[in-house]
């Protein structure tokens, strides 16, 4: 089964990743998820929110999020993601394992442990 998540990216004196939600079975459920998550998330940073605009990338599987505050304007991305060595796509969780005594990196995404972990 997959693992899905809801991630919100923004810049706040550093790039910043932050999990909106996460443990989700299905991509289904990451973009209801996500959808709700548009009129819902609040930044980490206060803002006194007065307006709110959303808008769709054209994959539909992300948004950008402008909140209008009192003094300033605050932009972030919310999307979804997907584990790749829990893929459902049997070919892109193949490819996310790494041989431990493989000399060459396979081609695409791979989660690994690092030695002495």
């Amino acid at each position: 089964m997959g693992n899905w998540v809801v991630i919100a990216q923004y810049y706040s004196d550093v790039y910043r990743t932050e999990f909106v939600c996460r443990g989700l079975e299905t991509k289904d459920q990451a973009l209801k998820a996500l959808r709700a998550a548009l009129h819902t998330y609040v930044p980490s940073r206060k803002i006194v929110e007065k307006r709110r605009r959303v808008h769709r990338f054209a994959d539909q599987e992300s948004y950008l999020v402008v909140i209008k505050g009192k003094l300033s304007e605050w932009e972030c991305t919310l999307r979804i993601a997907e584990l790749v060595s829990d893929s459902t796509n049997p070919a892109v969780a193949e490819r996310a394992q790494m041989d431990d005594g493989a000399a060459e990196v396979a081609d695409g995404p791979q989660d690994r442990i690092p030695p002495g972990f």
